[in-house]
């Protein structure tokens, strides 16, 4: 990944956003909280399609069939969604207090979330065994202290707080879902766009967090998240292209 790149995009993006109109950003807004309601939940198991999550989400209507606690989820996923943005808008930096209240979001109508656990869980399909209750105490509190650490750009340290929020897996459920809602949050923390992982790669997403849980090498998922911040960045880079194209037509007509 060319980094430099990466940041003149971003640069590029804050400029020139005011330029997008209003309705093509609440759209493609929108149409992101679906993708990503449905990716984030399907990469743990949820079998709502993506047209179903955006009945749910939409047009507030259950799907016949189907668990409500998969509809549930979905519909979790986008007050945890709202919630993130409120709390950039209002420049508060992450903290426990924003992480449980995330998760206690992310379940609600499911269980009582934001209680750290107390007693051992596993990672189905992952080497990497999370650390017994005793040390996962141990291990969350050195997790808050080291989000005040200075990392090398707000990508890493997006990356670094997913992927070690997940290795320490301090709640009984819903960690994955909470760990790229925060992963977002320092994202857009730092005025880079949320990104949505899509579940076609959950087979490498999850060896990424696996080969830094296991050996503490993170790159892999670094450049998954800069791959991905740059595909959001680019959709935002042709629709302003596009406004001062039109821009310049009628200028010379």
């Amino acid at each position: 990944m060319d980094y430099e790149k990466l940041f003149e995009k971003k640069n590029y993006v804050r400029e020139n956003f005011h330029l997008i109109p209003k309705e093509a950003l609440e759209n493609y807004e929108r149409a992101f909280d679906i993708q990503y309601a449905h990716n984030s939940t399907a990469i743990e198991g949820n079998t709502l399609t993506l047209a179903e999550v955006s009945i749910v989400l939409d047009d507030k209507i259950s799907i016949a069939g189907k668990d409500m606690r998969e509809i549930h989820e979905v519909e979790n996923h986008q007050r945890a969604t709202d919630y993130v943005r409120n709390a950039i808008s209002e420049k508060k930096s992450l903290d426990e207090k924003n992480v449980k209240d995330v998760h206690a979001l992310l379940m609600e109508n499911i269980f009582v979330g934001g209680v750290y656990r107390d007693v051992p869980v596993y990672i189905k399909g992952a080497v990497h065994v999370p650390p017994s209750p005793q040390t996962m105490f141990i291990q969350i509190k050195a997790f808050y202290e080291d989000l005040q650490n200075e990392f090398a750009n707000a990508i890493t340290c997006a990356a670094w707080t997913h992927a070690q929020f997940v290795k320490i897996h301090p709640f009984i459920d819903g960690n994955g879902r909470t760990s790229r809602m925060i992963m977002n949050y320092q994202l857009m923390l730092d005025d880079w766009l949320p990104i949505d992982i899509p579940k076609e790669m959950r087979l490498e997403y999850f060896d990424a967090l696996d080969k830094y849980a296991t050996e503490g090498d993170l790159s892999s998922f670094v450049e998954i998240i800069a791959d991905l911040e740059e595909k959001q960045l680019d959709w935002y880079i042709e629709a302003i292209n596009c406004v001062k194209e039109r821009g310049a037509n009628s200028a010379n007509n």
